[in-house]
């Protein structure tokens, strides 16, 4: 189990940083960059829900990950054609993170697994840009990488023959858990917002230092935020550990001019993401890629407002707030009167 786990976690930091690889280094700065974002992260993320589903049904989630590595893979031959190269390997990152998430969840009922699964592809995706240029020419890296994850990823299945024994698919829950799975996309949604705003930005602060160790420390604090999150409600509770990380994120977030708590603020908001995750695949137990899909796509519309160029101030004060409201959705999310068991 910890085996498949960490061979899924170092893949989904391979994917990412691919897919960041291939966009920064090909695509970025075209014409049809604009639509090329929105392709991407449309079938990217918005596409994970009909793909859980898919994955739900076909019981085979690990080759369905080790073809999204493959697919990723593929785009880098369309490199020249933009719109082809995002849309081929939005699909194929989809699809990795349906079946890799699945099978994390279907190996463990805890959300540890879950926040460590999660947590490389921020990294992932800040390298790929970062090295973007050297990829360009050295474009056998990343693809090397891809290939190496999809086999590593197809050994572990090779026991059980691929089959990954997932429950019986099904949607049918009480109407008291389609409101809560509702609360939990609003949550994950404002998380997405709340990620391109100028909340957690540390720039000024930072910048004396190496671009590359700039960039990479708030995102490892985001990364690690993900890790303990998902170990921390699995030892505290997942409502103490929304309540103490949401609620301490709040108070740094409005104090002005304080980017050392901006960044301490950064690691506390992205703690619940493993806790809505294991939430929601506690509420569809028996349709978990659904359960991933449906909060992956609320990423995508977390980020329309980006897409339409709205630039939110500089208030902490409102950053402040919006923490709080993601609190007070959150906690009803979680479970009110009897939940289902793990």
């Amino acid at each position: 189990m910890k085996a498949k786990t960490a061979v899924l976690s170092i893949s989904h930091f391979i994917v990412d940083m691919a897919c960041a690889a291939l966009f920064f280094g090909y695509v970025s700065g075209t014409g049809s960059a604009w639509y090329a974002v929105v392709v991407y992260n449309a079938l990217a993320f918005l596409f994970q829900l009909p793909l859980g589903i898919i994955a739900d049904k076909l019981d085979r989630d690990l080759p369905f990950a080790a073809a999204g590595c493959a697919l990723v893979a593929a785009a880098f031959i369309f490199a020249r054609t933009p719109l082809i190269a995002v849309a081929v390997a939005g699909l194929g990152n989809g699809m990795f993170h349906v079946g890799g998430g699945i099978e994390v969840m279907n190996s463990s009922p805890k959300a540890g697994p879950l926040g460590v699964f999660v947590s490389p592809g921020a990294i992932g995706l800040f390298l790929g840009k970062f090295f973007a240029a050297f990829f360009r020419t050295a474009w056998f890296i990343p693809v090397g990488l891809l290939v190496i994850a999809g086999a590593g990823i197809m050994l572990c299945g090779v026991k059980k023959r691929f089959v990954s024994d997932n429950p019986e698919f099904s949607v049918d829950i009480p109407p008291r858990y389609a409101v809560m799975l509702g609360l939990l996309f609003l949550v994950v949604a404002l998380r997405s917002f709340m990620g391109f705003t100028p909340a957690f930005s540390t720039g000024e602060y930072l910048s004396p230092l190496p671009a590359l160790l700039a960039g990479l420390i708030p995102v490892l604090l985001l990364a690690f935020g993900k890790a303990a999150g998902g170990f921390a409600a699995d030892a505290f509770g997942e409502k103490p550990t929304a309540v103490v990380s949401l609620g301490l994120c709040a108070m740094l977030l409005i104090i002005p001019d304080a980017p050392v708590m901006r960044l301490i603020a950064l690691l506390l908001f992205n703690m619940t993401m493993p806790i809505t995750l294991h939430a929601s695949r506690r509420l569809l137990k028996n349709a978990q890629g659904a359960a991933f899909g449906l909060l992956t796509a609320a990423l995508f519309v977390g980020l329309i407002p980006v897409l339409l160029a709205f630039k939110a101030p500089d208030q902490p004060i409102l950053y402040g707030a919006l923490a709080i409201v993601s609190l007070a959705l959150l906690i009803p999310g979680l479970g009110f009167g009897k939940r289902r068991k793990a």
